[in-house]
């Protein structure tokens, strides 16, 4: 499966789906308008071992809810990712069992190469 969950309103997201061009055979989820599942947030956990690789510390509402003052379980991070979009580290890309996680040139440019046959 090839899969790519993003915000199309992120100006980071953006860039990034454009040097990943092109996407052919690749599915393009906007988790803002189609929010992820309780399934496809499980098939993240199972490639990424981790809620929290998942979680995203840099959301808005990680500092509005003072969150980072608490101590968070992995049932916490899989619960704040399924209550609001904002919590899922963008983008999360699935090539064929890989998972790629975030947006660091070291994580796009391997996904680059496992995206392009």
């Amino acid at each position: 499966m090839r899969k790519i969950y993003h915000l199309s309103t992120c100006t980071t997201c953006q860039r990034i789906l454009k040097e990943l061009e092109p996407l052919d055979g690749v599915e393009l989820q906007d988790i803002k308008t189609e929010p992820i599942t309780a399934s496809q947030l499980e098939e993240m956990h199972e490639l990424s071992t981790s809620y929290e690789a998942l979680f995203s510390r840099r959301a808005m509402l990680f500092r509005q809810r003072n969150l980072g003052e608490k101590n968070l379980t992995e049932n916490d991070y899989r619960d704040l990712i399924l209550d609001h979009y904002t919590f899922l580290k963008r983008p999360v890309i699935l090539v064929d069992g890989q998972i790629f996680i975030g947006n660091s040139k070291k994580v796009v440019d391997a996904a680059k190469v496992a995206i392009r046959p």
